[in-house]
């Protein structure tokens, strides 16, 4: 399952290229909405490009992580992609960890 509730703070999720990238953003943003608040760990390992429709997905999901006053990384970023967020700027604005454990452990350690 894409959507992993690591622990009752922090969630995981597996992206891939859509359609279910944008699916699994859906349910994660629906999700967020409705559940107390969590981190997420947004693993992109499987994502090999993306276009504008994800990038608002993206934002959409960070943007209601931010108004829970959690935090949200991104990890796993292939070359192709981390070129798309340099040259649109949004690698200022998301925090990014070279994988997932890296992620967790930054969320563990700096939560009160």
């Amino acid at each position: 399952m894409p959507i992993q509730q690591w622990s009752d703070q922090i969630v995981v999720v597996d992206l891939t290229d859509d359609p279910q990238f944008t699916d699994e953003l859906n349910s994660l943003t629906d999700q967020l909405e409705r559940d107390p608040p969590k981190d997420v760990v947004l693993d992109m390992q499987g994502v090999t490009y993306v276009n504008s429709s994800n990038i608002a997905k993206l934002l959409r999901v960070r943007k209601a992580v931010i108004a829970q006053d959690r935090r949200m990384f991104l990890t796993g970023i292939s070359t192709q992609v981390w070129g798309i967020l340099l040259v649109t700027g949004l690698d200022k604005i998301f925090d990014v960890a070279d994988d997932t454990a890296s992620a967790l452990t930054s969320l563990q350690m700096n939560r009160k």
